[in-house]
């Protein structure tokens, strides 16, 4: 039985180096991007700061990375929750989605802070100042909604209704 175990251990061990020569790309852009949500919309330097502070590092072309991300299978997942929140939402690439999609991305932002689903739990677990006050909840979920009635100014009421519902 020790031996069996020994040999266990020793595979868990070369494995887990083994593992850490397969890193994923990083998410890091250099140049700021022109199709980024602020320099298309009205963005104050409030809400842009706690966009920056609790939402760009899954929803940008552009992580902060903890040191954990050097360990797998730890940067694997995180790379996994990055892909799958730019999926959602990039706001690096916001100007690129169709204006429903838009619209209904400003919707979503109000509906998952005003419930909370928003950062989520596990992010802010390890990120406390990404953590939403009820005053950042309120400002993010104004300031969306302010938006979608400037895209209701801007653009006719019929491309927007689809993004509704």
């Amino acid at each position: 039985m020790k031996k069996f175990l020994r040999i266990f251990l020793v595979v868990i061990v070369v494995v887990f180096i083994a593992i850490q020569f397969f890193k994923p790309k990083r998410n890091i852009q250099t140049a700021p991007s022109p199709n980024d949500i602020v320099a298309h919309f009205n963005v104050p330097t409030d809400v842009q700061n706690v966009l920056y502070r609790s939402c760009y590092d899954c929803h940008s072309n552009n992580t902060t990375y903890p040191w954990y991300a050097n360990v797998q299978p730890a940067a694997w997942w995180l790379d996994d929750h990055v892909q799958e929140g730019k999926k959602e939402l990039n706001f690096n690439e916001f100007s690129k989605y169709r204006l429903r999609r838009q619209y209904r991305k400003l919707k979503e932002i109000i509906d998952q802070v005003k419930e909370g689903e928003m950062p989520l739990e596990s992010y802010t677990f390890v990120h406390r100042d990404a953590k939403l006050t009820q005053i950042e909840r309120e400002l993010l979920m104004n300031w969306a909604g302010a938006t979608m009635d400037t895209m209701k100014v801007r653009f006719p009421m019929d491309s927007l209704v689809a993004a509704k519902k």
